[in-house]
Order: C-alpha cells, then structure tokens, then sequence
C-alpha cells in the first residue's frame, strides 16, 4: 500500500514537532532525507531503482511467479511513470524509496493474482451480482455514500487491507491471512510520515474503503497522479479507453469475493474517483451495476483536491508548485464532468443524483431515495447503523481539513474549514 495516502494540511493545532520547515517540508522528512541519502552515499543501504525492468526483477523474486503478459499495457504505463518519476516528479530521497515500494508491492500483487488465476481457473465464474457504483469526483463525498451503504448486511464492499494486498503471499485460501498485518503496517506507515492523515480521509485496516489499490495492480488509475508530477504517466491513463484494466479489475474483485467465500448474493459496493473519468469502461465490465452519482459545488471540490494532491506532494517531492496543482486538478475535475455526462446520457443502468449538500441538509431523506432506485427497503435497523455511522463523522469528532482556494491561484471563494461531515471524502 502507498506509504503516504491522502497526506492532508497540518493544520496549527497539531504538535510544533510536526510543523513545517521553512520552504514547506516537513523537518521529520528532512531529517528522513538526509539520512537515506547519507546511508546510500557510504554504501550503507543500495539507493532504490526506479528502472522498470529492475522493478518487475525485484518483484517477480519476491513472490517467485512470472511476470504476466502485457495483456492491458500494464508495462508500456510503467515505463512512463518511472520516467516521469526520474525526470519530472523531483523526487527526495524519501520520495524515492517510497515509489519504488509502492511499485515492487503493485507489481507483486500482479504477479500473485496472474499466477492465482492459472492454477484456479474457477475464479473467472465467481459469482459477482450487480454492484452498486458510486460515481463522483474526489471529495465530493463519495466516501461517505459508501460507508453508509456498507452499514446494510445485505450489500458487501472492499476492506481497506483487501484493496492495497489483494493477495496473501501464500497461494490460495489460507487460514493466515497476512495481508491484515500488512494494511495495519502500511496504514500506521501512512500516518507516521502524516500525523494529520485522518483529517482528510478517516479509515482504518479493516475499514470499508476504495479500490484505488486494485487500480494500481495495473499500473492504472489516478493514486500515482496524486502523489507524484506525473505528466506523460496521466495523459496515457487519460487516453487509455479501460475497457482490458476493468476486466482486470472484475477478475481482482472476483478473486477478492472467492477468497472470502462469497457466494456472489450479496451486491458489491464499488467506489473510485477514477470512475467518474471511465465510466463507459466500467459499465463494459459491470453491465448491470447501478449508479449512485455523487456531486458537489465545484469550487469546493477542486480546492478541497488541490490540498489533498499538495500534501500528498509535499511529502515525497523537493518542489511542490500550488499554482499548477490548482490548473491541473482544474482541468482534471473539467475532464471527468464531461465524460460521466456524457457515459450517463448514453447508458441505461438505473442511476440517481445525490448532491453533498442534500446529504448534509437530511441524509436520511436522501438515503430514502438511493434505496428506492436501487428497489431495496431500508429497514430501521440498517438507519440506526447508519446513524451510528454519522454520529461518529461529525467535526468535532476528528481533525479538521483546512483548505484555501487563493493557495492555489483558484477564483476568490470563501475558504472552507471542516467540509462539513468529515466522512464525506
């Protein structure tokens, strides 16, 4: 799993051991920076390769399985992100180490799921009933929409552990399951190196979470844009039309549901921001999935982004410029509107519009409407865990995010601190 998911802004009521040091780094990263390098410059520890070839070397030595066919041009993507990582992400050398494990853990993933595949076969007929898709941009509050769908038993849905280690390192269904210890290991990783992290997305190892890993498996999806400068790396994921990544993306969450022993009656709740850039492809690989499609004030949406991308930078790079994360995730945000209204006029799965701020006004209301359209009753017992849920997402239970648009050379608005429901990531 990355080392540093979704890093947020340290906000001044945190320790001053985690403030800033001038220039924006953090001193505990400076002091990491100095360190590694000192260790790789007397020969100490070796400095981590972002050569492609040497990283899918290391991987397949790891997890002793063959490297698969480029089946979905998983390693033509892997060459343009390390390159941009080598030429344009201005890596430290913390930055780099964590890349490189970033990739040799997805690469490894890959390489255990193709192998798992040849030797069961019988995981491409799991049974996998027509998921429910929440479809939204990043922090409009699809995170929130999931979770409260995940307090219904009759629906089930990924765990964070399963979605950054979708395989255990030992083959098959096994009464260890090590990939538990490895999601709390990463996740404790995530917030050492960001103390604010549940500020900006509040979860746990065994929480109900997004298949954002999964993506990663294929080299896909918008994680590494997130974290790194990564120019050439997201214009060949944002011209790659998906349909091969999703089916491999089918084949992982079935892989998920035949380790667990699912039976394929409960609907899957899927939920990605990277959905809302590739909707035609995921309704190829889901036909008949129905859409939850989440929205918010755009202003919000984008400078709540732009912080999230600045400080998931600001960890792992030597220079961070504001100024073009807010034009990027501009443009980004502009990109993924057209295309889902352009895959909604054209698709006939069943689908309603749930806006953030009907959600903050009466989710009760609003959960009303998501389950009439998905044709499901909602008994009192799911709204009281449902409640539950709420209650423990309000701001007073849990750090604030704090953003400014002006940050980020955005329109004037008026800045936002909390966003509200702190769950609605």
């Amino acid at each position: 799993m990355p080392s540093s998911v979704t890093p947020c802004d340290i906000p001044s009521s945190y320790p001053s051991s985690w403030d800033p040091a001038p220039g924006g780094r953090p001193r505990r990263l400076q002091v990491g920076d100095a360190a590694l390098e000192a260790a790789w410059r007397r020969g100490w520890a070796d400095r981590p390769t972002l050569d492609p070839d040497a990283l899918v070397h290391k991987a397949t030595d790891r997890t002793a399985c063959p490297a698969d066919e480029d089946t979905n041009g998983w390693r033509a993507r892997l060459s343009i992100l390390c390159d941009d990582l080598e030429h344009a992400a201005t890596l430290t050398p913390l930055g780099r180490t964590i890349a490189h494990g970033q990739l040799v853990a997805a690469l490894s993933n890959r390489f255990r799921a193709h192998a798992l595949w040849r030797r069961n076969p019988e995981i491409a007929e799991q049974p996998f009933r027509a998921p429910v898709i929440v479809v939204g941009q990043m922090r409009s509050g699809t995170t929130r929409m999931q979770r409260l769908l995940a307090c219904d038993p009759r629906l089930t849905s990924t765990r964070f552990y399963e979605s950054w280690n979708p395989l255990p390192t030992k083959p098959g269904r096994t009464a260890l399951d090590d990939r538990k210890l490895r999601g709390w290991l990463g996740l404790f990783s995530a917030r050492l190196l960001n103390p604010a992290f549940d500020a900006i997305h509040p979860t746990s190892w065994n929480t109900v979470d997004e298949e954002i890993g999964l993506q990663s498996v294929s080299i896909f999806g918008s994680a590494f844009e997130a974290q790194w400068r990564v120019p050439a790396y997201r214009t060949a994921v944002e011209d790659n039309n998906g349909r091969e990544v999703y089916a491999e993306f089918r084949r992982l969450l079935q892989t998920l549901a035949w380790l667990r022993g699912e039976r394929g009656e409960r609907p899957w709740i899927l939920k990605v921001p990277q959905f809302s850039q590739d909707l035609p492809a995921l309704l190829h690989a889901f036909p008949d999935a129905s859409l939850i499609c989440v929205s918010r004030d755009t202003a919000q949406v984008i400078a709540s982004s732009a912080s999230l991308v600045r400080n998931q930078m600001s960890i792992q790079s030597a220079r961070v410029d504001p100024a073009w994360i807010g034009r990027e995730w501009t443009r980004k945000v502009a990109l993924r509107q057209a295309r889902t209204a352009v895959a909604r006029q054209r698709c006939d799965a069943p689908q309603i519009d749930v806006a953030f701020e009907d959600m903050e006004r009466d989710w009760r209301g609003e959960m009303a409407r998501v389950y009439r359209m998905l044709g499901l009753p909602l008994p009192a017992e799911v709204l009281t865990r449902m409640a539950a849920y709420m209650a423990t997402s309000q701001p007073d239970r849990r750090p604030r995010h704090v953003y400014h648009h002006d940050d980020f050379g955005l329109p004037a608005k008026t800045n936002a601190t909390g966003e509200g429901l702190l769950a609605a990531a």
